[in-house]
């Protein structure tokens, strides 16, 4: 698998001209375009919009059903493949070098938006408003792209880019309702999967469930699920989790003949003191106390 260490090596495999800045690359698609020719990891972030009729985009695990018009986000070094896309209309690609973020505040930020962990079918959907809202951003970047960059090309850039993704963040905020009008409630899921996970004997032989196995089961990335439900409830799913077995902890406290560590190793924790904490943490009683307490 190729592995390009700069957006220029990228161009000239992909036989586009030399990009206008070594560490930033955009390119508008009208009809079709490859990018790479095959597997490829990068040190670089992907931005791209597109309405695909055919073709190959894949990024993570899954590849692209063709649908409506839809935003992805790549983060350096997850592996890509752009092939043979032909698009309903022009779409777009933004390139950015972790090296071009360097000493902004963006360096940082962009690490928080979680949508950079999303599979490919997690992909961002627009409705047209939302459409002409990133096109417009585009476009100013665009112009600036193609000026003749001086000392405050970078930060005019940078600052359209920090709005593409904050805006994408509302957009995946309404995203996220329309999947639970939809499909139900991914938190009754969840929490079914949980108890099951524990009436079945899994949590004492198999230790403490993983974000990611339930999220397998739900057919979700990990960072999406937490998203999904942090917008449905407020709690990521590692939050969830343990509400879930403190829940069943005080169940079993209520046994006057259960020990704190008996109690424990049927939760699936093999640390105690970890156990002991994360009970606290969310009761505000350890284990003992809280035991003496309703026993008594």
């Amino acid at each position: 698998m190729k592995h390009y260490k700069t957006i220029s090596e990228l161009h000239r495999t992909s036989g586009f001209p030399p990009p206008e800045n070594p560490l930033l690359s955009i390119f508008t698609c009208n009809d079709t375009c490859t990018v790479g020719n095959s597997e490829f990891t990068g040190d670089f972030y992907i931005i791209g919009f597109k309405k695909l009729k055919s073709g190959i985009f894949r990024y993570g695990r899954t590849k692209y059903d063709h649908d409506h018009g839809y935003m992805s986000f790549v983060k350096p070094r997850q592996i890509v493949e752009i092939r043979d896309i032909e698009l309903e209309e022009a779409g777009f690609f933004i390139y950015i070098h972790e090296d071009y973020l360097a000493g902004h505040p963006l360096h940082a930020g962009i690490k928080k938006f979680g949508y950079f962990e999303y599979e490919t079918n997690e992909a961002l959907h627009v409705s047209p408003r939302e459409e002409q809202i990133i096109h417009d951003l585009y476009r100013k970047i665009e112009l600036e792209y193609h000026n003749n960059q001086d000392e405050y090309s970078r930060e005019i850039i940078l600052t359209h880019i920090d709005s593409i993704l904050k805006y994408s963040q509302r957009f995946y905020k309404r995203q996220f309702i329309n999947r639970t009008e939809l499909s139900g409630n991914t938190v009754s899921r969840f929490n079914h999967i949980l108890a099951s996970y524990f009436e079945s004997g899994q949590l004492e032989h198999n230790g403490l469930p993983t974000v990611k196995s339930i999220a397998d089961q739900l057919s979700m990335s990990p960072r999406y699920l937490s998203d999904l439900l942090k917008e449905e409830t407020g709690k990521t799913a590692i939050e969830l989790i343990h509400i879930f077995l403190i829940t069943e902890a005080k169940n079993l406290l209520q046994r006057p003949d259960n020990t704190i560590s008996e109690i424990a190793y049927t939760l699936g924790f093999e640390n105690l003191p970890y156990f002991s904490r994360m009970f606290k943490k969310g009761v505000g009683l350890s284990p003992n106390q809280y035991k003496k307490q309703v026993v008594n």
